[in-house]
This record gives structure tokens, sequence and C-alpha cells, in this order.
């Protein structure tokens, strides 16, 4: 079976903010999970500053390289774009950097590999529900088998309402905890 997985950086960033873990960790056992059978790709979008930080860069560098150094990920960067708000409490205005693109990018990137078919599985570490449309459709039009891997705290109902499998981040440690 041909397994893709799909990361959505900022959905793993804030998860390991607060419980720190190893992608090439979780790729091995995300692997495990799948019954040892390899993930044939595996991609990793988000957005970064322009430019981008050196330990920005360091990361993803490690995430492009193959094991056992890292765990061999594509990486698609997005720019953040400047956006001005004004606070609905006190009125103060001020500007925040959000993402741009990243959503519609990892939503093209399932269907056009699905439709492709690059994967029978798509593993997919996200938990916003807005990816709920992309995944009706290879599961119920293309009849691809969809994994869902995320956190308790934060994991649309919506998106695990069509999981095959739901791998819940919690339930994989201490095997993924990154070393320090």
């Amino acid at each position: 079976m041909k397994t893709v997985w799909v990361i959505d950086g900022a959905y793993l960033f804030n998860y390991g903010r607060t419980r720190p873990f190893d992608y090439l960790k979780l790729k091995n056992e995300l692997v495990r999970l799948g019954g040892g059978s390899a993930i044939h790709e595996s991609y990793y979008l988000n957005a970064t500053r322009d430019p981008a930080a050196d330990g920005q860069n360091a990361f993803h560098t490690w995430l492009k390289s193959a094991a056992p150094r890292g765990p061999k990920i594509r990486v698609q960067l997005y720019r953040l774009k400047e956006m001005h708000v004004t606070c609905g409490h006190c009125g103060n205005q001020f500007d925040r950097e959000v993402q741009k693109g990243v959503d519609v990018g990892i939503a093209t990137l399932i269907v056009k590999l699905a439709a492709q078919n690059v994967y029978d599985r798509l593993i997919l570490a996200a938990g916003d529900g807005d990816f709920e449309d992309a995944i009706d459709y290879v599961k119920s039009d293309l009849h691809k088998e969809v994994w869902i891997c995320g956190s308790q705290a934060n994991l649309s109902p919506d998106l695990q309402s069509y999981a095959d499998n739901v791998v819940w981040l919690e339930d994989l440690h201490p095997a993924i905890d990154k070393e320090t």
C-alpha cells in the first residue's frame, strides 16, 4: 500500500511546544502502525518569514535529509502576510503575521496526489476542519484510505468522522519524544 504523509507544519509546531517530539521518530511510528509499510512520500507545508531565520533554515534542511540523519520530508514554504487588526475590546490597532496559502496548498496537494493515484493511504497531520471537503473527496469519490494524526486537544471532529484511523499523538509518547 502506497502511503503519503502530509503535514500542516504550524499544527505540529504548536503541538510540539507543549510536548517536544522528533519528526523522524514520528515517521517511524507511523510506519510501524501501518504494518511496516514504508511511507512513499512526505510533505511538510508551512509559512515562514522572508528571509527565514537561521534556525528555521536548519530545521527545514534537516527535515529534507534522509534517514538515518533526518525524516526525508519535502518542504513547501509559503510567505507570512502582515495583517492590520483592530482589537474588538479596546480598539487598539496592531499588525500581526498570518499564514497565507498554506491550507489551500495542503488541500490542493491532498486532492492532486490522490487524483494522480500517488497514494492508497493518506496520513494527514493536521487538525483543521477546513480540510473536510478535500478529505471527503479523496475518501468518498477516489476511495482512498485516510488516517488523521493529531492531538486530542485540538483535532476537528469533522476530520475524525472521515478517518479510517485516528492516530493520537499523545499515545505515541515516549516513542516520539525529542531527546534533549
